[in-house]
């Protein structure tokens, strides 16, 4: 299990944060907690969206990868100031309610882009990953039609809504999964790949032998070393790709 970001909070007025930032930030009238991190003026942005224990250490470690490549990464949260789950029932809890409010779920994404914005990250180019249910929330961006270059899942769930396509997808999407992932099927990954097809969206989608569901988790039962260097290395690529 991950454990939990401490870190004391910072309101948000305007203006560029520092790097290594937490945020606090609104949306609909609630708080939630992000964090900012960019080692330069004018990187390119990543939208980094965790799983569903919430914006925690393992995602700010990411965020801190990425800058050290160049680029500015806002770790957005769904949950909410101080909700970050621990137990497996407040877990499903928290991603049930987003699952059911896609509106809400897409507002709380935009939200963490505006906030970027203001801390001084440019959205030119931008890109949106995550994690588990964070690759779930930017599938769900990408079938917004949000104005990115780029989508990417890591484990991420990979189900369409009913009621819902990609005909408006703008970015490219990579989908990275493990073919020992007994939380979301081969079946769910065929499918999706018919429907971006379908669609005429450019899509990349790899799969990992013996990789199990959070495969990228550090210190879990479930990390899989050569699975994740060789996904964090195709997401790096993938951003040059795109972003740059």
């Amino acid at each position: 299990m991950k454990t939990q970001v401490m870190f004391a909070l910072l309101f948000i007025c305007s203006g560029a944060v520092a790097s290594g930032q937490p945020v606090t930030y609104e949306v609909g009238g609630s708080a939630y907690e992000g964090y900012y991190v960019s080692p330069r003026a004018n990187a390119p942005l990543v939208l980094l969206v965790h799983d569903w224990d919430g914006l925690t250490d393992y995602e700010v470690r990411r965020a801190e990868m990425l800058a050290a490549e160049g680029y500015a990464v806002f770790a957005a949260d769904l949950f909410g100031k101080g909700v970050r789950p621990t137990e497996v029932a407040d877990k499903r809890q928290h991603t049930g309610e987003l699952y059911k409010d896609r509106a809400k779920m897409r507002a709380l994404l935009a939200g963490a882009l505006d906030t970027a914005a203001k801390l001084g990250a440019t959205r030119a180019n931008a890109i949106a990953m995550g994690y588990c249910f964070g690759g779930a929330a930017v599938l769900e961006l990408a079938r917004s039609g949000a104005d990115m270059q780029g989508f990417a899942t890591f484990h991420g769930g990979l189900k369409t809504p009913v009621g819902q396509d990609y005909g408006t997808t703008r970015g490219q999407i990579l989908v990275m999964h493990g073919t020992a992932d007994n939380a979301i099927s081969m079946q769910d990954f065929a499918a999706l790949a018919d429907e971006l097809e379908d669609a005429k969206v450019r899509h990349e989608m790899i799969t990992y032998s013996g990789a199990p569901h959070a495969f990228t988790v550090f210190g879990s039962d479930r990390y899989r070393e050569d699975a994740d260097r060789k996904s964090w290395r195709r997401f790096l690529e993938f951003l040059g790709e795109v972003s740059r």
